[in-house]
């Protein structure tokens, strides 16, 4: 019903990011983003967010027994608006419209499908989703399935070279580093992304990529959180690096997986490469035990890096 991305709208004029794709106890788990005050939307940090739900809804605030962590929930029936970002992105690639950050999702469209991209399998999320964006808002595109992402990012590497596309420059680096708010310095944080493939610019307008899975039908196991750990170890497996949430199985005598749910880690490593990685460590019922990076939403003292020889 709902995935990773969408937004849901409730009748006091709240916008929540679903971060879950399985309800729970009849709810969907998502984050605040926006508040609607006499008739105009504002995003909300995270402890703006929390603030404001605990003086006015605290309803919607949740602890996950599942996930181990507090968010936000909203059950169903409060649910007034379902937005979905395939269904946006399609309006704005069939209606051209005169806003120019509209006119440029449309240009970046039109320049994947020349790379092959099915641009049935993408959508688009933030603040383009909802309608709220500025002049100033960048570009946050979904793909759906690990083949078109991957296809996105070859597309988005080839166009680089060709120029119809564009790194980011030094500052667009700077301001993407202090949104990050990471625990990497400057010269870590851009060494790892610019490999990555996933962001650049579109007629000087930052764009990010992200991949979800359309059918995501497993419900996660009960995690207990143990306690904050960091190591080194090597990543043996880097399928779901770039996953929501993103997975990278370890070397490791006792421990899994790396399991990653923030944005500024997903596709940190490959496979072979040795990492220092700080996160919680949690097990499940049967013992099995992982090591979460973004076991609060900033992910405040948690990284991946990798190290070099």
């Amino acid at each position: 019903m709902f995935s990773p991305k969408d937004f849901i709208e409730t009748a006091e004029g709240l916008l929540f990011a679903v971060v879950d794709p399985h309800l729970e106890q009849g709810k969907a788990l998502c984050f605040l983003r926006y508040i609607n005050a006499e008739g105009h939307w504002h995003k909300q940090a995270t402890d703006e967010a929390n603030a404001f739900l605990y003086r006015n809804h605290p309803h919607y605030l949740h602890y996950s027994p599942i996930l181990d962590a507090r968010l936000h929930a909203v059950e169903v029936e409060r649910i007034v608006r379902h937005h979905r970002p395939k269904d946006r992105f399609r309006h704005i690639m069939r209606q051209f419209r005169h806003d120019p950050v509209e006119r440029d999702v449309f240009e970046l469209g039109e320049l994947l499908r020349q790379q092959g991209v099915d641009l049935n399998r993408i959508g688009i999320t933030g603040s383009v989703l909802v309608g709220v964006q500025k002049e100033s808002s960048d570009i946050d595109l979904v793909c759906y399935g690990s083949e078109v992402f991957h296809r996105c990012r070859a597309g988005v590497g080839a166009l680089i070279e060709q120029d119809r596309l564009q790194d980011l420059s030094d500052s667009d680096w700077q301001a993407s580093y202090r949104r990050r708010n990471c625990s990497l310095s400057f010269e870590e944080y851009v060494w790892h992304e610019k490999r990555k493939f996933n962001k650049a610019l579109v007629n000087g307008r930052k764009f990010d990529l992200s991949w979800v899975e359309p059918n995501e039908s497993d419900r996660p196991q009960h995690y207990q959180k143990l306690e904050p750990v960091t190591l080194t170890c090597r990543i043996t497996d880097d399928e779901q690096a770039f996953g929501y949430p993103s997975v990278y199985r370890i070397e490791h005598d006792s421990i899994a997986a790396i399991v990653c749910f923030t944005a500024t880690y997903a596709g940190q490593a490959r496979k072979g490469e040795t990492v220092e990685v700080a996160g919680m460590l949690e097990r499940n019922a049967e013992g099995v035990r992982h090591i979460v990076v973004g076991s609060s939403r900033e992910a405040h003292g948690e990284h991946i890096r990798v190290i070099h020889d």
